[in-house]
């Protein structure tokens, strides 16, 4: 890893570590490695709320997460070096819980995006105040969690996949082509073309060229 880059990941990693120290426990903090999809997480603090832990994927985290969209902000637009800031937006965790989110993303010097970190707050205890408090005043070690048992990046994919293509479906007697642009459409709110390799899965899933899935997107960016 070039220095430059592991210099900011030094950085980020001792910040994740000092907020995890204040923050309560309905507040996630993770950093990723952007150039490692698979296996992007590199430090998580209150992991218990999305059910992920370091090594865990990048697609396992929240759904609706338009921090997708600042990492293929920052992919497109190589002419900065300005990290991506998009702030305060809603999410959901997989079990359905409210989040309010934030995410940012770095870059280096030849503009390339390389690590994001993602914050995460849990509002559905906030009704209970007695809970809230609580949370607020954790300690500054988290008790020990067992592991959590995340599926792979493969797995998500497929997920991400056929949901797009059920939902798409349901849109229409016929899936032509405003069905596939509107399951391109989930797919990338999903992030799923943020990982290498998935224009050709959605390429075969719908049963056109992946340049026809490039088309779609840059209709979708467009528009």
């Amino acid at each position: 890893m070039p220095p430059e880059r592991q210099l900011v990941l030094n950085v980020l990693h001792a910040t994740v570590r000092m907020l995890g120290t204040v923050l309560g426990r309905n507040t996630e903090v993770v950093l990723h490695d952007l150039t490692r999809p698979e296996h992007s997480v590199l430090a998580i603090v209150n992991g218990h709320l999305s059910g992920r832990q370091v090594g865990s994927p990048i697609l396992a985290g929240p759904r609706h997460d338009r921090g997708f969209d600042a990492v293929l902000h920052a992919a497109l637009e190589k002419s900065s070096q300005a990290p991506v800031v998009i702030g305060n937006y809603p999410t959901l965790g997989h079990d359905g819980k409210a989040f309010r989110s934030a995410t940012v993303v770095f870059r280096d010097a030849a503009g390339e995006p390389f690590a994001s970190l993602c914050v995460n707050t849990d509002l559905s205890g906030i009704a209970a105040a007695q809970a809230c408090l609580e949370q607020l005043l954790a300690t500054a070690e988290e008790p020990a969690q067992p592991p959590a048992q995340t599926p792979d990046l493969e797995q998500l994919m497929t997920r991400i996949i056929d949901g797009a293509l059920q939902d798409a479906r349901a849109r229409g007697v016929r899936f032509g082509k405003a069905q596939k642009l509107e399951a391109v459409r989930q797919m990338h709110d999903g992030g799923l073309f943020i990982v290498k390799g998935a224009v050709e899965k959605a390429a075969a899933a719908l049963g056109v060229s992946r340049y026809t899935v490039y088309n779609y997107l840059e209709e979708i960016r467009n528009g």
